[in-house]
């Protein structure tokens, strides 16, 4: 698996954002893309490959996982949770993560530091 940051510019207010179509997916890759980074969080889209994921980690800060095409399983405290395009799921600070993408697969996380 190969990780890649598309161009991190930050989004500008008052313009409407085409969030799937603002990241393109890569042959067995992961995309990242940073839209919004400030003190009270990030806002970042990716994009996985087919069967590419993210290993189990923790963060100290709630994330909010909205998917916006495809389907993945995330692991959440031990807790498998699939989610398709249109549902969010909810992570809780300090509780161990895993995200595996059943297909491609776009989501947009949202970090609330604050």
């Amino acid at each position: 698996m190969s990780t890649s940051n598309a161009s991190d510019n930050t989004v500008p207010g008052t313009v409407p954002v085409d969030l799937a179509g603002s990241i393109a997916y890569s042959a067995d890759s992961v995309v990242s893309r940073t839209l919004i980074e400030n003190k009270a969080g990030t806002i970042t889209l990716f994009a996985f490959d087919a069967g590419q994921g993210l290993s189990e980690h923790s963060a100290p800060f709630d994330a909010v996982v909205h998917v916006l095409d495809g389907e993945a399983e995330l692991t959440i405290g031990g807790e498998k949770v699939n989610a398709s395009s249109g549902q969010m799921v909810v992570m809780p600070a300090n509780v161990p993560h895993a995200l595996q993408a059943r297909q491609q697969f776009k989501m947009l996380l949202t970090m609330l530091r604050a």
